[in-house]
């Protein structure tokens, strides 16, 4: 067992706090009207991503305290549970339909989404799964396969609500945690490649998604349709020029922009905040992103390694993906951006994904 110290990483901890402050500030600023008119409160949404946070954080400092190899006992128990969770959302009465997926579970007057918490579960059963197999990870039949062959599975199972942002999320860390375990990058190629083909099987099989991608090469195409949501997150981004239109002054969030305080509040914090403020945020993540890399790298042995490095690439990814489609340069997936976007399952389950790095921060050399 390795041995812990006192002290987490408080620049981690720091970063944190200051990405999920402002996200707490900018729900209230992009939701407040669309609240207003659909709730007759204003402070509809940002009371509830409070209540998100205050859980989120709560569930953070309780993992920070709970041992790292405590994961690896229950990562397959956990897995187990995630894809229990994955079949019951596709049920007919047990699953919610939001936006053409089914993908949330009611829980009283709230509702969870198994697939974001299934990345979680994914991470810790890889990071076990590698560190137990370090000798056949270069083995196309006996490492590549079998760890691939359950991500897969839990992508199909996600692709059925259908989620492809999610999807796209938990295969991304998965080949990244793969990766850095030792795979040989031959048997990568080869993949990356059916992959590639997969992948493009999937857009054409589903003209909503084939729009997308025509909407992301050329958004005016069809500017009240397929393309609207990137117009008008350009129409956010632009205005703000170096300093913004100035906190809670955004023009877009009145319903132009759809749902503004989900996968498009960084167009909003852009425009009213300005590059300055979007580069402070940028600034944050890469902090967070720096201290989960030197985490990883001071892991006392190979699964804190796997388990940090795949919760950064995790948080990486979505970072990568988010700001992409919001700014332009990639197709709209449906990404939130993490800490800052409205939803009480993403909020929850990277905190409780810092509280990992947290604790694993405590046994770090560095």
């Amino acid at each position: 067992m390795p041995t812990k110290k006192t002290t987490p990483d408080m620049i981690l901890l720091l970063a944190t706090f200051m990405l999920l402050a402002a996200g707490l500030i900018m729900v209230y600023s992009a939701s407040a009207v669309w609240a207003d008119y659909k709730f007759d409160d204003s402070f509809f949404f940002a009371k509830r991503q409070m209540l998100f946070a205050g859980a989120g954080i709560a569930a953070m400092f309780f993992i920070m305290n709970v041992d790292y190899w405590t994961w690896r006992t229950w990562a397959k128990v956990l897995v187990i549970i995630c894809f229990v969770l994955l079949i019951l959302v596709l049920i007919p009465g047990i699953g919610n339909v939001r936006n053409g997926s089914r993908s949330w579970i009611g829980v009283g007057a709230f509702s969870i989404q198994p697939s974001e918490f299934m990345k979680l579960a994914m991470i810790a059963f890889l990071a076990k799964f590698l560190s137990e197999r370090q000798k056949v990870v270069t083995s196309f039949k006996k490492g590549l396969v079998p760890s691939l062959g359950l991500v897969f599975t839990a992508f199909g199972l996600i692709m059925l609500q259908p989620d492809l942002g999610t999807g796209t999320v938990m295969v991304g860390t998965s080949v990244v945690m793969i990766f850095i375990a030792g795979a040989r990058i031959s048997h990568f190629v080869g993949l990356g490649l059916l992959g590639a083909a997969g992948f493009a099987g999937l857009i054409i099989s589903a003209p909503y998604r084939m729009k997308r991608i025509t909407s992301f090469l050329d958004p005016w195409q069809d500017p009240l349709g397929s393309g609207f949501q990137m117009i008008q997150s350009l129409y956010a981004i632009g205005p703000g020029g170096l300093f913004g239109l100035g906190l809670g002054q955004s023009r877009q969030k009145f319903f132009y922009l759809p749902e503004p305080q989900t996968d498009f509040i960084f167009a909003i914090l852009a425009e009213e905040l300005g590059f300055i403020g979007g580069s402070f945020i940028l600034l944050l993540f890469s902090l967070l992103l720096w201290r989960g890399i030197r985490i990883a790298l001071g892991a006392p042995d190979l699964f804190g390694t796997f388990l940090a490095a795949g919760i950064i690439a995790m948080i990486a990814i979505q970072v990568m993906i988010n700001i992409g489609v919001v700014t332009g340069l990639m197709p709209v997936t449906g990404i939130t951006l993490p800490f800052l976007s409205y939803g009480g399952s993403s909020l929850t389950l990277m905190l409780m994904a810092v509280g990992v790095l947290l604790n694993i921060s405590r046994h770090s050399r560095y």
